[in-house]
């Protein structure tokens, strides 16, 4: 046999040696719903775990966006068909809880050999997913949190050199940048999803009940109550502002991007996730001086942690042992330091645990230039430890109350009906969504 049929025998002996490796390897699907950019970014987790070790292989599947992730794996697990692992929103929380198809991630953990510091979470980051008995029945994964961002320029050009930290300051600073020649002095989203920001990230800081029975959480008979809260007073606020040329409406679906307006310098202050800091950071001008801050409370508020955002990972039932073996592995790999700061670096979502957040403050991480400001947001969820009403929000069908939340605020701000009769209009059309989630899960109780 000559040389080059021998070299020609290794590969092929080489490449069965490989495939039989990788059919070795147990296999699980991770089905998710982020897309674009952010959809690569997942990938990229995926490929650092599967070249880590070799007994595992996590399929990664983006389902497009949050709402498809979770209807999708619905649909799969009536066909038996479900993945492993599937991301799910903070808000399809009480969802996944009560549909029992679940293996608690606490339980997933110790009964696979892995010893996960529950404690280590940061609270404001746990207790939205956790059991009213502090049980960890998913994996914070993707976590972020609102923030104030502005244009540190512009407001060297009214004389101030700090972001304005009550709703007070704020509107004397709008109308200084509007004085100044700024047209847009603060943008706001007022679509559905917007209700994070405008009502539950502002409803958390102040301290403010969104719903009876702790926000949900100590039963499905809860009623949304937000019309009798500080809540209304800051949407007539706004809307006055808005009313007097210091506030602009922008939204994607009016072709307005808000981020983007931001980054171009055409607006001076917005209120966005931490998530949103790498897109500013890549595609503002030139010569934007910016930063980010807490978002504002009214003044004399005692001011408390705000909400986390995102979404966590939860293992489905009907699994083998072998591939409950594999989710456990992933998850212990995407919850070490070095995973967290992985995550951080390609996204603008922060570290969910403290031993994260430290790894990270000692390799440098915020004080590189793209990176500065975003421990902003930790600062944000750990303004206070959680109370009963801070802790998040477990209201069944919460998606569709948001859009009902939208709908409301594109009446306010269209001149349609006034304030209160849109935002008691809100909170009557959400209380026939709890009614009628209420009615689904009858006899069923939150763990």
């Amino acid at each position: 046999m000559n040389k080059s049929l021998l070299i020609a025998a290794a590969a092929a002996l080489l490449s069965l040696s490989s495939a039989a490796q990788a059919a070795d390897r147990t296999k699980v699907d991770f089905w998710f719903g982020l897309s674009g950019d952010l959809e690569k970014r997942v990938q990229d987790v995926c490929g650092r775990f599967n070249a880590a070790q070799s007994d595992y292989e996590v399929v990664c599947t983006s389902q497009g966006n949050y709402d498809a992730a979770i209807q999708n794996t619905i649909a799969a697990f009536r066909a038996g068909k479900q993945p492993t692992i599937v991301q799910v929103y903070d808000v399809g929380t009480a969802t996944m809880m009560l549909s029992g198809a679940y293996y608690p991630a606490d339980k997933l953990m110790a009964e696979n050999g892995y010893k996960i510091d529950w404690n280590d979470y940061f609270p404001g980051i746990s207790s939205y997913y956790a059991t009213s008995k502090g049980e960890m029945y998913s994996f914070p994964f993707n976590s972020s949190t609102a923030l104030l961002y502005w244009n540190k320029g512009a407001f060297a050009k009214i004389g101030k050199t700090a972001a304005p930290q009550t709703w007070e300051e704020a509107a004397a600073d709008a109308r200084a940048l509007k004085d100044a020649g700024y047209d847009c002095p603060i943008a706001i989203n007022i679509s559905a999803n917007e209700s994070w920001q405008l009502l539950e990230q502002f409803s958390a800081i102040h301290g403010q009940p969104i719903a009876t029975r702790n926000n949900g959480y100590d039963g499905l008979d809860a009623e949304l109550l937000f019309n009798k809260t500080k809540f209304v007073d800051y949407i007539k606020d706004l809307k006055a502002w808005y009313d007097a040329g210091l506030v602009k409406i922008k939204a994607k679906e009016m072709g307005q991007d808000m981020v983007q307006a931001f980054a171009s310098g055409e607006c001076q202050m917005i209120m966005t996730s931490v998530g949103d800091h790498g897109t500013v950071t890549r595609t503002a001008k030139d010569d934007l001086s910016w930063d980010v801050a807490p978002l504002p409370v009214y003044a004399g508020t005692h001011r408390m942690n705000s909400l986390v955002g995102g979404a966590s990972l939860w293992v489905l039932t009907g699994k083998s042992k072998d591939e409950y073996k594999a989710a456990a592995a992933f998850l212990a790999f995407i919850a070490k330091p070095e995973s967290e700061l992985f995550w951080s670096t390609v996204t603008g979502y922060i570290p969910v645990t403290n031993t994260g957040f430290t790894y990270m403050k000692e390799q440098g991480f915020y004080d590189k230039t793209p990176f500065k400001g975003r421990e902003a947001a930790i600062a944000s969820l750990t303004a206070s430890p959680p109370s009963p009403i801070t802790r998040g929000i477990r209201l069944g069908g919460f998606t569709q109350i948001r859009a009902e939340v939208g709908n409301g605020l594109q009446e306010i701000f269209a001149g349609k009906t006034d304030v209160q009769t849109a935002i008691d209009g809100m909170v009557s059309r959400g209380n026939v969504i709890l009614r009628r989630f209420e009615a689904t899960y009858k006899g069923k109780q939150l763990p």
